[in-house]
């Protein structure tokens, strides 16, 4: 595993941080907003790729989850706490593209 953390480490984090139902987030990344923010390589930015795959890790037991899987769980992490570090903005954070970024990660700020 490349993080340095351990896996009940990881897990105690991304419970407290990925605050979003699989349900909220798939219905989020519907959304027009979900898809116009982050780094588009494709068609696809990475954050609303990485939805896609938090939502597959909320949906599988904590025994079955694959190294790759706890691996882009620790990197998930590492982006919430990084984003929430950095101040979002001073007034309208619903429709910021800071609160969308985060969404596309699995964090709402507002909850």
């Amino acid at each position: 595993m490349s993080s340095s953390k351990s896996r009940d480490q990881i897990w105690d984090e991304w419970r407290d941080l990925v605050n979003m139902t699989p349900s909220e987030l798939e219905d989020w990344l519907e959304t027009d907003a979900s898809k116009s923010v982050g780094d588009a390589d494709d068609q696809e930015s990475t954050g609303h790729k990485s939805g896609r795959r938090i939502v597959k890790i909320k949906n599988t037991n904590k025994d079955d989850l694959s190294d790759d899987q706890w691996d882009h769980m620790a990197t998930v992490v590492g982006y919430i706490k990084r984003h929430l570090a950095q101040d979002g903005p001073d007034e309208d954070v619903e429709q910021s593209d800071w609160r969308y970024s985060l969404m596309n990660w699995g964090h709402d700020p507002l909850k």
